[in-house]
């Protein structure tokens, strides 16, 4: 069981084999995730960490300036990588809050995402080259690891800004820090890293033109209560199967187990298979 969404952390072939459920918790973390998402698009765009920073060491003392200018979100193109849940609320944020073109790829087309917010599928180099925002919401599996690269970062724009807040590997933390830093893109909004915590003599933290933030993405208290609460009602729903599962053991089981008082042992995953009524 785990309270989170994701569950490339687990073995899950192996955990099949051995007839072990696994339990997430999808859905419940949706839309506070989608407001982070958001979170980053402003603040990198608007500049927000530095500029309050700015502030914060007393170099206020006239009117703001062309340095400290930002650049628009409202109006902008929107590419998203990966429309399922999250992806699909960003779409919604902003199509119908920011007025924003929404570019996506997508294993398969999202008819309501096309329909409501007039999403566009494009294939990736079309979208990487379109988009002034390029927002990653994939779940990190063996195809999309390292999907962006130094070679896709050289295909967005030398404005656009590359907003992760989906899983750290499915961007090649290497080549964004020197994209970064040589310009190749304006900048970056991340919640999410290679490695976790992110080490504090990362390049990424003392860079002006990205924000980084400490995968805050479900951090709410409603989001949170409500990924414990789903978390325990799939740990409830597990037990009531396994107990059905037991009430109604079919007659290879029972032979199963008096073979084994006879000490006859059958072999373990042929113990788990008949636990779990399987033939």
């Amino acid at each position: 069981m785990t309270i989170s969404v994701s569950f490339d952390q687990f073995d899950v072939a192996d955990l099949m084999r051995r007839g072990i459920m696994l339990t997430h918790t999808p859905d419940v973390l949706t839309e506070s995730t989608a407001d982070t998402v958001f979170a980053l698009i402003l603040a990198s765009a608007r500049r927000v960490v530095e500029l309050a920073e700015w502030g914060e060491e007393g170099n206020w003392k006239a009117s703001i300036g062309e340095a400290c200018f930002g650049v628009d979100v409202q109006g902008k193109t929107l590419g998203i990588v990966g429309l399922g849940r999250i992806g699909g609320a960003v779409a919604r944020r902003a199509a119908l809050g920011f007025r924003m073109n929404v570019l996506y790829t997508n294993r398969s087309a999202n008819e309501q995402a096309e329909k409501e917010y007039g999403a566009k599928r494009v294939e990736l180099d079309e979208l990487l080259a379109q988009s002034d925002f390029v927002c990653l919401q994939v779940p990190l599996t063996p195809e999309t690891r390292g999907i962006i690269g130094a070679n896709e970062l050289k295909k967005m724009k030398k404005s656009a800004i590359l907003i992760n807040a989906s899983r750290g590997p499915t961007v090649d933390q290497t080549a964004l820090i020197e994209a970064l830093k040589d310009g190749t893109i304006r900048g970056a909004g991340l919640d999410v890293f290679e490695k976790e915590p992110l080490p504090a003599d990362s390049p990424l933290l003392a860079m002006k033109n990205v924000v980084a933030l400490p995968h805050i993405s479900s951090a709410t208290h409603e989001t949170r209560h409500a990924m414990a609460r789903n978390a325990a009602e799939n740990l409830i729903g597990a037990l009531d199967r396994h107990a059905h599962a037991e009430h109604r053991q079919p007659r290879r089981a029972r032979a199963l187990k008096r073979r084994d008082r006879a000490g006859r042992n059958p072999p373990a995953h042929a113990l788990t298979c008949a636990m779990r009524g399987e033939r």
